[in-house]
C-alpha cells in the first residue's frame, strides 16, 4: 500500500525485511523443537542461535539465480551460520515456513487492526453520550420520517462496530495457525510433536489438517471480516457525507487552519475525509473477493494463491488500520451543529407528528383507515401550503370532533420520541 494510506506501525510489519525476519523466527522455532527432541546437538543449536541472520540484498541477489525466494533466504542464512546450518529447515517444505510465518504476520496485523477498532469504538461511545437526548430528524429514503437523537445515531454505529470487533476476534483466531507437516501434510519427515512444539514457541496452534498448505478458507474468513468492517466504515462515511450537504449541514468535518476545499472556489468546505474513507473501503472489499478466489487450489497445493496474497495481505491490513484510525479522527473532531439540527427537525412543518395523531384517533375509537385519511388530508394541506401541522390539526373540525385538547398536547410532545433512549443505551453500552 502507498505511504499516503499507511501508518508506520502496520507498514513496518509488512516490509520485505520483516517478512524474512519472521521466516527466520519460524526456522529457529523448528530448530529449538528438534533440539529438544535430541536431533540437533547442543553446539549446533548454540551456533544457530548466535549466528542465524541474513542480509536482505544478498537474498535478493541469490533469488536472481534460484528464482525461489525460500531457497534464496535459506542460502543467505546458511552463509551466516556455517556448518550448523545443515540442521535448519530440517524436514520442512517451503510452505511450512511461508504459511506458518503468514499465521504470525496476520495475527500481529490483526492485533494492530483490533487496537485501531477499539480506538474508534471509544470515540463513538464518547460522542454518543455527548449528544444523548439531542433530537434530530430521522430519515428514510432520504425523506423526513420521525425524530431520533444524535445519541442514538452514534450508538447505532457503536453497536455495529462492536459486532465487527467480535467477528475480527473470531477471524484472528482462525488464522492464528501454522503447519509444519511437510510436503503434502503427512509428517513424513517431521512429526506432530515437532509441529506442536514449534508452533507453541511462535504463539500459534496447529492446523488440525493441512495439506502442503493451510487451507485458504481461513484466509477468506479473515479478509471477508475486514471487508465487512470496511462496509461499516463506508456506511458511516456515507451518513456523514449526507449530513454535510449544504441543504442539511447538521455536521461538519473539522477544517484546520490553512486548509483549502477547492482550487477554484475559495468558499468550499468539502467532506473529503468521509469521501476518501468510502473509496478506500471499496478496495478492502474488493480484496476480499480475491481471498475467496484463492480457496480452490489444485490437489494438495499449487501457488496460484501466492501472488495474490503478496498483495492483499499487506494492502488490506494496512488499509483497514488506516481507515479505522482516520474515521476515529473524523468523529473525534466532528462539529455537530445543533441550531441546524433543530431547524431541520421542524423544516417539514412538524409533519412527523402525523403517526402520533393517527394513534390518538384510533385510541379514540376510529377505524384505522378512516383516521389515516383524516390525518393525511391535513398533512397534504400543510405540505402543499407550507403550513404548520400542529396548528392545522388543532383547528381541523373533523379531528377536533374526536380528540380533546389534552390528547393533542400528548400527541405533540417531542419528548415522546426519546422515551426509550436510555433503554437502547443500556442495551448497547451495558450501563
Amino acid at each position: 500500500m502507498i505511504e499516503r494510506y499507511s501508518r508506520p506501525e502496520m507498514a513496518d510489519l509488512w516490509t520485505l525485511e520483516n517478512k524474512f525476519r519472521v521466516w527466520l523466527e519460524v526456522e529457529l522455532a523448528v530448530c529449538e523443537a528438534w533440539h529438544e527432541e535430541g536431533k540437533i546437538p547442543a553446539d549446533a543449536i548454540k551456533d544457530i542461535r548466535e549466528k542465524a541472520d541474513f542480509d536482505l540484498d544478498r537474498i535478493l541477489e541469490i533469488e536472481q539465480t534460484t528464482k525461489h525466494d525460500v531457497i534464496a533466504f535459506l542460502t543467505a542464512v546458511e552463509e551466516k551460520v556455517g556448518p550448523a546450518s545443515r540442521y535448519i529447515h530440517l524436514g520442512c517444505t517451503s510452505s511450512d515456513i511461508v504459511d506458518t510465518a503468514n499465521g504470525v504476520l496476520l495475527t500481529r496485523a490483526a492485533k494492530v487492526v483490533l487496537d485501531s477498532l477499539d480506538n474508534l469504538l471509544e470515540v463513538l461511545r464518547r460522542r454518543a453520550f455527548e449528544h444523548k437526548g439531542l433530537l434530530c430528524m430521522g430519515r428514510t429514503h432520504g425523506i423526513h420520517a420521525e425524530p431520533t437523537t444524535y445519541g442514538l445515531k452514534f450508538t447505532g454505529f457503536y453497536a455495529e462496530f462492536a459486532r465487527h470487533r467480535e467477528r475480527l476476534l473470531a477471524a484472528m483466531e482462525g488464522i492464528r495457525v501454522g503447519k509444519l507437516s511437510g510436503a503434502v501434510g503427512t509428517f513424513a519427515h517431521l512429526s506432530p510433536e515437532i509441529e506442536e512444539r514449534s508452533l507453541e514457541i511462535l504463539g500459534l496452534k496447529p492446523d488440525p489438517h493441512s495439506t502442503q498448505i493451510v487451507q485458504r478458507d481461513r484466509y477468506a474468513h479473515f479478509f471477508t471480516t475486514l471487508a465487512m468492517t470496511a462496509g461499516g466504515i463506508e456506511r458511516l462515511g456515507t451518513e456523514l457525507r449526507h449530513l454535510q450537504r449544504t441543504e442539511v449541514l447538521e455536521v461538519e468535518e473539522g477544517f484546520t487552519k490553512g486548509q483549502k476545499g477547492s482550487s477554484a472556489m475559495p468558499h468550499k468546505k468539502n467532506p473529503i475525509s468521509a469521501e476518501n474513507l468510502c473509496g478506500l473501503s471499496r478496495l478492502v472489499r474488493t480484496n476480499s473477493v480475491a481471498s475467496m478466489e484463492n480457496q480452490a487450489l489444485w490437489h494438495e497445493r499449487d501457488i496460484s494463491h501466492s501472488s495474490v496474497e503478496r498483495v492483499i495481505m499487506p494492502d488490506s491490513t494496512i488499509l483497514m488500520d488506516y481507515i479505522l484510525r482516520r474515521m476515529a479522527g473524523v468523529i473525534d473532531r466532528l462539529v455537530v451543529k445543533e441550531d441546524n439540527i433543530r431547524r431541520n427537525l421542524m423544516g417539514s412543518y412538524g409533519l412527523f407528528y402525523s403517526q402520533r395523531v393517527l394513534g390518538q384517533l384510533i385510541a379514540a375509537g376510529l377505524k384505522r383507515q378512516q383516521a389515516y385519511e383524516m390525518v393525511q388530508k391535513v398533512a397534504m394541506r400543510c405540505w402543499n401550503g407550507g403550513l404548520q401541522f400542529e396548528d392545522e390539526i388543532r383547528k381541523d373540525a373533523d379531528v377536533a370532533g374526536h380528540l380533546e385538547s389534552s390528547a393533542l398536547d400528548e400527541a405533540f410532545d417531542p419528548t415522546y420520541y426519546k422515551r426509550y433512549e436510555n433503554t437502547v443505551f443500556s442495551r448497547v453500552f451495558g450501563e
